[in-house]
């Protein structure tokens, strides 16, 4: 039986009112009765189309959205919502051609010229979309989403005083924003710039998934305890937290007595007081995590601490470690296992915890690095700061 206007406008009336609420599944229901019923509204295929926007249900969003662009073709939000949904479907040329037609609807709109920035950068037409964050930033100089899309764009090219600009703009307006905060890091650390990143890299201590022990964080005081160094990743024996333990355990002396929280493997190779995650902590009044050693003890690129010898000690022999997915010289004996290392004469590999043994071991060490390395490498080739024995090659350099 069909559905009077009265009963379709009051079950849009709900559908409205529970969108309000928050209560999508209910709204997306009662809106697809009432469009069902009013195939040709555009307003309620619009409606249709946000509620299964806002529930992730981009393929079924697609089509009112379609409809409602349709039928409202000179309604700019329609195109809008439409160009949302097919860049969410991966249709950039065609999310494209309705935030086109957006704009010729809204002139002057700061957050579509962002968006069809977005669409033309996922289409690899970078020129075309840094014009369009400029025209974006030209009507609202705060844009928050323009000033970091452009800053990504900027810092790709090499760009880094232009991409620390904009994300220097955007922190004005938030100023706590971590996202943000890790950005601006990230590019002042590859450049070598501790002074000003590590501060503001400190903030990825507030992102969830983060390990740490449930200690207080030490920030440089005095302590009547001990100090509890340990890798912040939530795998202890992780490449990454075996890499970071090796590079990192480093610097603290004196007065202040530590111990590290490190991987069973790494146990008996360094030669320091450890303790296993899970231990109980008792004597330990403040925990570290490795990176931000950095920062609490005040080091640079040019006055690392030296890394304490390890009770593991090198017996090279003939081969050459390879730990890297190059191919590696004609007639020559490799060796892949991390455990055989140390029998090493020299080793080659990427930036992975073998070859950090290695290093530390004082073997001839060539280090690989891929085209975003990790910050605490620094911009340059050629010897180490970290490791006597070791050289670092950046992707780019060949």
């Amino acid at each position: 039986m069909a559905l009077t206007d009265q009963q379709i406008d009051s079950l849009a009336r709900d559908a409205i009112a529970r969108a309000q609420a928050g209560d999508f599944p209910a709204a997306e229901n009662l809106f697809a009765k009432a469009a069902e019923a009013r195939p040709n509204s555009g307003q309620l295929q619009h409606l249709l189309g946000q509620a299964r926007l806002k529930l992730g249900r981009f393929a079924e969003a697609r089509e009112p959205l379609q409809r409602a662009a349709q039928f409202m073709p000179r309604e700019a939000a329609a195109q809008v919502n439409l160009a949302g949904c097919l860049s969410m479907l991966g249709d950039h040329q065609a999310a494209l051609a309705a935030l086109e037609r957006a704009a010729r609807l809204r002139l002057a709109d700061a957050a579509i010229a962002h968006n069809r920035g977005r669409a033309l950068e996922a289409l690899g037409r970078l020129d075309e979309a840094e014009r369009a964050y400029d025209e974006a930033l030209a009507i609202d100089h705060r844009l928050q989403p323009a000033l970091t899309a452009r800053a990504d764009l900027l810092a790709a090219r090499g760009d880094w005083m232009g991409a620390l600009a904009d994300l220097d703009m955007a922190l004005v307006t938030r100023p706590g924003d971590v996202d943000l905060r890790l950005r601006r890091a990230r590019i002042l650390l590859r450049q070598g710039d501790w002074l000003r990143g590590l501060e503001d890299y400190e903030a990825r201590l507030e992102l969830p998934g983060l390990y740490a022990p449930p200690l207080p964080r030490w920030r440089g005081e005095t302590l009547a305890g001990r100090l509890l160094l340990y890798p912040e990743q939530a795998d202890i024996e992780s490449d990454a937290a075996l890499r970071d333990t090796l590079m990192l355990a480093r610097g603290i002396d004196g007065p202040i007595q530590c111990a590290v929280q490190c991987a069973e493997r790494l146990a008996d190779v360094l030669d320091l007081p450890t303790v296993r995650r899970g231990e109980p902590l008792e004597g330990f009044a403040a925990a570290a995590p490795l990176r931000s050693l950095p920062r609490l003890l005040g080091w640079t690129l040019q006055s690392l601490p030296s890394a304490p010898p390890l009770r593991l000690k090198a017996e090279p022999a003939a081969k050459v470690g390879w730990f890297t997915g190059h191919e590696p010289p004609a007639g020559v004996t490799i060796e892949r296992d991390p455990a055989k290392v140390g029998e090493c004469r020299s080793v080659t590999g990427d930036d992975v915890w073998p070859v950090h043994l290695a290093a530390r071991l004082g073997i001839e060490t060539t280090i690989l690095l891929g085209p975003s390395p990790d910050w605490l490498w620094g911009p340059t080739d050629g010897q180490s700061p970290w490791y006597s024995a070791a050289r670092v090659k950046h992707a780019s350099a060949g």
